[in-house]
């Protein structure tokens, strides 16, 4: 095992934006593996991928107070002088501890997980079920064969014991819901999706059309780098939603816009801080004109919802370049745009246990807690599997989202054209993988969150949630709107 270096990571992923070097040296990162009980770089990743969100908005900041305007007048190099950058600092633990999620509304934590979802044994291994949306889960609870009204957990625990691993994941993925089979890190590798994934990138930034140089609002030396930045946030779960928070928190106007017809998260409200909030259904000629009118004034699209999913509405990547050329479009996916489950549904629990995090993570708790007692011969023949302590796949692929928008659009301003940004759980997965195995990692304690949290008013109730781990030397991040449930605003910009 090694413990990774975070700067090497961090300046990995610059690199593969292709950003200036120079500014890696405004960044710097504290403290050191392990901050969360784990075997893998779980902090590492909060923080590296954090700090490339932080830094890559001061970045595009830093050359709009070059230029003056922001457009497209500049040299890639104009801002190496360092006029207008920012020093970024991010911490490790407090990188991580964001990156665990937790809020209370009211001072009261809610319980983020259904009782169906989770684990279960199978004939022949296991197999995770997620069922935190109702109609997941009751269509998980037919295909076991159980009446959803009436089923208990003991129930689908019995009912899982007549199926194997992986006729009960295919089973479901041919009935659009969502389960994945337990595999080992070997067993994914052996996968047509295994081999698909690791061929691809971490995230990828493409061109997709020719436009001008959007003239951006001017920028003040003490107004946050993505001022003036119009973001349309169309995601509903944890990667997308943490993608625009992080882009509100460098001032930028993020709409979350939802469908009327479908389920929320609880996590909605920590995640929509900083964001407006409005309804729009695509389905409906004026649900569209009301997008079209956004789509207008807007910088960036952030979608999360199925590969192709809103091609069939007209909002597919190449069509949005060319209602709004310039636009800068991210798309999020589970599993990548490549491979026979390029379209399937994927959440990050179950990406974890198909891809052999879940594995892996159990047979090392297994190993350190052997290796800690006296009855080490008593080590189980199969550990139990494992989650990873916190959903860092959601959540280090939410700040891709932000670090690959903030990047695109510097992009824009120096090359013209519009772009699309890629990301997925898998692939995200990939790079945790490859950032390698943490010593002792189950030696770390449970953390204490008070002294990074925050209290404020939300439309929720009164929030408490951890505040932001990227510092900003001259503009601190943070969010100036509240947290406000979907519907609370109007399907308009603010003036």
């Amino acid at each position: 095992m090694r413990d990774p270096d975070s700067a090497k990571v961090l300046a990995d992923l610059w690199q593969l934006a292709g950003l200036p070097t120079d500014a890696l040296g405004h960044v710097r990162l504290t403290g050191s593996e392990p901050v969360l009980p784990s075997s893998f770089a779980v902090g590492t990743a909060a923080q590296a991928t954090i700090a490339a969100a932080a830094l890559a908005a001061c970045e595009l900041g830093a050359l709009r107070l070059e230029t003056g305007r922001g457009a497209g007048s500049a040299s890639a190099g104009s801002a190496a002088a360092g006029f207008g950058r920012q020093q970024v600092s991010v911490d490790m633990l407090h990188a991580a501890i964001e990156c665990l999620g937790w809020f209370a509304i009211d001072g009261q934590v809610p319980d983020l997980w259904d009782k169906f979802s989770g684990l279960y044994r199978c004939a022949d291994g296991w197999v995770r079920v997620h069922a935190n949306f109702a109609h997941h889960r009751e269509g998980a609870l037919r295909l076991m064969g159980l009446d959803p009204a009436t089923a208990t957990r003991e129930d689908a625990q019995q009912a899982m014991l007549g199926w194997r691993a992986l006729d009960f994941e295919t089973a479901t993925a041919e009935a659009g819901l969502v389960a994945t089979a337990l595999r080992s890190f070997e067993e994914w590798d052996a996968t047509p999706q295994g081999r698909a994934v690791a061929a691809q990138p971490l995230f990828t930034i493409e061109r997709i059309g020719d436009a001008p140089s959007h003239a951006l609002p001017a920028l003040s030396d003490d107004a946050p780098p993505l001022a003036g930045i119009r973001v349309l946030d169309l995601t509903r779960i944890l990667a997308g939603p943490v993608g625009g928070r992080a882009l509100a928190a460098y001032g930028a106007d993020v709409m979350l816009v939802n469908a009327p017809h479908l389920p929320n998260i609880e996590a909605i409200a920590d995640t929509s801080r900083g964001k407006l909030s409005a309804l729009v259904d695509l389905r409906e000629p004026e649900g569209r004109a009301a997008m079209d009118r956004l789509l207008e004034d807007a910088h960036v699209f952030v979608q999360g919802y199925r590969p192709g999913g809103l091609d069939s509405l007209g909002y597919g990547p190449e069509e949005l370049a060319r209602k709004r050329p310039g636009i800068v479009c991210v798309s999020l996916s589970a599993y990548g745009t490549e491979g026979p489950w390029a379209g399937r549904r994927g959440f990050d629990s179950l990406v974890q246990t198909a891809m052999g995090f879940n594995r892996a993570e159990g047979e090392a708790a297994a190993a350190a807690a052997a290796a800690g007692s006296a009855g080490a011969a008593g080590k189980a023949a199969e550990p139990t599997p494992r989650a990873l302590p916190m959903q860092i796949l959601d959540q280090a692929t939410g700040y891709l989202i932000a670090f690959g928008a903030a990047a695109a659009l510097r992009r824009q301003q120096l090359e013209g054209g519009s772009w699309l940004v890629r990301v997925s759980l898998a692939q995200t997965g990939h790079w945790l993988r490859g950032l390698g195995r943490v010593a002792d990692g189950f030696s770390a304690g449970k953390p204490e969150l008070g002294p990074y949290l925050e209290t404020s008013a939300s439309g929720f109730g009164e929030l408490t949630a951890v505040r932001h781990a990227a510092l900003l030397s001259r503009t601190p991040a943070g969010w100036a709107r509240p947290s406000m449930p979907p519907g609370s605003h109007a399907a308009v910009w603010p003036a």
